[in-house]
């Protein structure tokens, strides 16, 4: 069952330890992802599944994790302190891997760390959940195609089961929208988020699978493949788009949407 579905950034600057002086530029993102985990928490969900597209790519297929626990840490961010823990949904995992292992879309894996992608959003989603389950996805490097086509699919596996399950696309829009961004200035980083805006606005969602890939790799992005996903699992279910926020302060667009 269906309970709960958002796009999240997860930027490390978010993480109060790491952002410090900045984080008060990230306020609008801050304040959006603490109203959609007061949403979240309200919703009582068993499971939340998470795409992210930080953690192992395949070429083809898509990567569920079933480790029976998960652990982050931001020692890479320069944040030795803050250590973070899950508790994984074996049982769960195994059944959405049995629904596709014939199809060699899905790869099984076991891998207890996670990467900030998945860790970032979950530490605001989950601060007040503490019997919370999660089930990482990582997307693969097939097209936005193949992807919107999978979420459609897992959409179908999904409902066969009883648990109160929220989806998460975890992914920040062009690291390009500046001239002291991550990835330097171009006009295709402005032009990527503001398509991706507009047409979830206007819940024309072809717009965002029909986006050009050189536009998209131009933006320097990391969100395309995540959002699209998440796109295909809410393929059948009339859900109405919720901009919560978006900014770039720092160069990277910032993203937080609900869908209700």
């Amino acid at each position: 069952m269906f309970i709960f579905s958002a796009i999240t950034p997860h930027s490390p600057l978010l993480i109060p330890s790491i952002g410090k002086e900045n984080l008060p530029v990230l306020k609008k993102t801050q304040t959006a992802m603490k109203k959609i985990s007061a949403d979240l928490y309200s919703l009582k969900p068993d499971v939340i599944i998470i795409i992210s597209p930080h953690g192992q790519l395949d070429e083809k297929k898509n990567t569920i994790n079933q480790a029976p626990f998960f652990k982050s840490n931001f020692n890479q961010f320069g944040d030795l302190i803050t250590n973070l823990e899950w508790t994984g949904d074996i049982g769960l995992a195994y059944k959405i891997y049995q629904e596709f292992e014939t199809t060699e879309l899905l790869r099984l894996i076991q891998e207890e760390k996670i990467d900030h992608g998945v860790s970032v959003p979950l530490f605001y989603l989950t601060q007040n959940l503490k019997n919370i389950r999660i089930i990482p996805i990582n997307y693969s490097l097939a097209s936005v195609q193949q992807h919107f086509a999978f979420g459609v699919k897992l959409a179908e596996v999904l409902k066969k089961f009883n648990e109160r399950i929220a989806i998460v696309a975890s992914g920040d829009l062009s690291h390009c929208l500046i001239k002291n961004s991550p990835s330097g200035y171009v006009p295709e980083g402005k032009k990527f988020d503001k398509i991706i805006i507009d047409s979830l606005k206007e819940k024309n969602y072809q717009n965002i699978i029909n986006i050009d890939p050189q536009i998209a790799q131009k933006a320097d992005q990391c969100g395309w493949h995540s959002i699209v996903f998440l796109l295909g699992i809410l393929n059948e279910i009339n859900l109405e788009p919720n901009i919560v926020s978006y900014e770039g302060p720092f160069g990277v667009g910032h993203l937080v949407a609900e869908f209700v």
